[in-house]
């Protein structure tokens, strides 16, 4: 039931009163978006914070995907609840527009090739390309993972793999990253953020 709610709710995003969505305005994006998302995933959506994503280049469904879960409650976070709360439908379709309209960020220099190596054969065993394509930079509503921020996709590994992380069409993470070793996140998280 809460699935078919959120459903719904991302429906409500997408269309208006039963009419075509009104395209999303990039700059009312930009705005929001250093009113209540820069101060923790940095200007231009690159974040220089632990543990906090990068949104620059994250596409647009993805972002308003997130959103709804977090505004609905379906995709838990403390320290996002009540960021999300008050945003409209309007807000969330030109926040997905402005972090889509951004430049990646782009992965710094590789200091370990071998665990950048092992990541890879990491990523081509979990088939990571199947969802998030063969440049990892995501499709509709499946993330970009190229350029990550190394520790914070190492977190999110973690929390898909004891369910911590939950809401939205999550399961098929949690398969994938259950039976991780720890050694296999450490060099898929690894080889990810340097691409």
């Amino acid at each position: 039931m809460r699935k078919i709610l959120v459903g719904l709710m991302l429906a409500g995003t997408i269309s208006v009163g039963g009419s075509a969505a009104r395209a999303a305005d990039v700059a009312a994006g930009k705005a929001k978006a250093m009113e209540v998302c820069g101060a923790c995933h940095g200007e231009n959506g690159i974040s220089q914070t632990e543990n906090i994503p990068s949104l620059a280049g994250q596409l647009d469904q993805y972002i308003q995907w997130q959103l709804v879960y977090f505004r609905a409650g379906s995709r838990k976070n403390e320290q996002m609840q009540p960021v999300v709360e008050p945003l409209n439908n309007e807000d969330i379709r030109n926040l997905g527009a402005y972090f889509a309209s951004l430049t990646p960020p782009k992965g710094p220099s590789d200091d370990n090739p071998d665990l950048s190596e092992k990541g890879k054969q990491a990523a081509v065993g979990r088939r990571c390309a199947s969802c998030h394509t063969d440049s990892f930079a995501g499709t509709k509503a499946v993330a970009r993972i190229a350029g990550q921020r190394e520790e914070y996709l190492v977190k999110a590994l973690h929390d898909y793999k004891s369910g911590v992380r939950s809401g939205g069409g999550q399961a098929a993470m949690a398969d994938v990253a259950y039976p991780l070793s720890e050694e296999e996140i450490t060099a898929l998280a690894h080889y990810l953020a340097h691409l």
